[in-house]
């Protein structure tokens, strides 16, 4: 059974979240959560979180052991976009686009 946590609209663009999603899919949840820890990337901390829910919600609402639980499925999809301006020379603007990211986790027991 798969269980399943989402973080909204989480404060960092999704190509840089993607790569880190990259890196821990299909690993334990153990094993992911230490990548994570040691990457020096400030959205590790936003995708160990998830992680993290997912974990809790198969160990409480579904009694599953928090040590055989694998990262099945992963991914980052894009947000809502935050449309700014920023001022530039001779009194004109640009825009400034400020990206956010859903990020869920589907985790599963190993051996089902």
């Amino acid at each position: 059974m798969k269980v399943k946590s989402i973080s909204k609209n989480v404060g960092y663009p999704p190509r840089k979240v993607k790569l880190l999603v990259d890196m821990v899919r299909g690993k334990t949840v153990a094993e992911a959560l230490t990548i994570l820890k040691f990457t020096p990337r400030p959205s590790a901390i936003a995708v160990a979180k998830t992680i993290k829910s997912a974990a809790a919600n198969a160990e409480n609402n579904f009694e599953m052991d928090p040590a055989k639980l694998k990262v099945t499925e992963i991914y980052a999809n894009e947000g809502i976009t935050l449309k700014r301006m920023r001022a530039q020379s001779r009194g004109r603007v640009s825009p400034l686009l400020k990206r956010s990211t859903h990020i869920t986790v589907y985790v599963s027991e190993e051996g089902k």
